[in-house]
């Protein structure tokens, strides 16, 4: 696996054994061994602490190839500066968390604590690109319709203010505002500042701090128990409705003679 030969990367570069390796990250030599030799999974609390040690973004330790990747790339600038609480399965397949309405005010203040992210559901959608970092939250209110409220988010994690497109749905995490939903703008005359914006007119726009972001998400598709109200039927959908009927009969008559 990719991340085993990252950690192996590491310890060579930095010119250390694996008896010295292991004792920075309060391990045995021989999980170490295991570790380099593919026999074994580094879990969450290991790849968190090497993260931290060599200051390799998370995203890039378990997804780049180390070997073949800049130094100077191995340290992406994260929207909090901070590195990103994840989980894994038993296969070492990273999970989606579902932040639910009830979870999204302790999400403020657990957002970076594993035990916290561990706690959390797992929902799993299949059709999702893989080798990705996503999580799901359910919404709240009406500014986002017709996605309605209560309507389960899927969005990948943005590492980086640089990965934001204009007028794309995302789900920021802020200090202020909390967990929201809106389509984003990045100002060309000011980068501390991002313009939200709600599909529902009814909400007016307005800026949120770079600052003030801990984690972007783009979204990239949704699920929801609950249809979008039908619009009223018009004269000319009366017409189309009649005119499919009319056939309708033509073809029953054809089909008894």
């Amino acid at each position: 696996m990719i991340v085993n030969r990252n950690l192996k990367h590491l310890r060579l570069k930095h010119e250390l054994t694996q008896k010295q390796f292991a004792e920075k990250l309060g391990l045995k030599q021989s999980v170490i061994g295991a570790y380099e030799e593919e026999r074994a999974t580094p879990p969450l609390n290991v790849l968190l602490d090497v993260s931290n040690l060599f200051k390799v973004s998370m995203d890039v330790l378990t997804r780049k190839d180390l070997g073949k990747l800049p130094e100077r790339e191995w340290k992406a600038t994260t929207v909090a500066k901070e590195v990103l609480a994840i989980t894994v399965d038993a296969s070492g397949k990273e999970n989606v968390e579902l932040v639910s309405q009830k979870a999204s005010a302790g999400y403020l203040a657990g957002y970076q604590d594993p035990e916290f992210i561990a706690e959390l559901p797992k929902i799993n959608l299949p059709v999702l690109p893989k080798n990705r970092t996503y999580r799901a939250f359910e919404i709240q209110g009406d500014s986002m319709l017709p996605v309605q409220p209560g309507s389960i988010l899927f969005g990948e994690y943005i590492e980086n203010l640089d990965g934001i497109k204009n007028g794309k749905p995302y789900v920021l995490v802020t200090r202020q505002e909390g967990i929201v939903f809106k389509r984003v703008f990045r100002f060309s005359d000011d980068a501390g500042k991002l313009l939200v914006v709600s599909d529902n007119r009814q909400y007016e726009p307005y800026s949120i701090a770079s600052s003030d972001i801990l984690e972007i998400w783009s979204v990239r598709a949704f699920y929801s128990t609950k249809l979008p109200e039908a619009d009223m039927p018009s004269p000319l959908t009366d017409q189309l409705a009649l005119h499919v009927l009319q056939l309708q009969e033509q073809l029953k008559g054809n089909k008894i003679r």
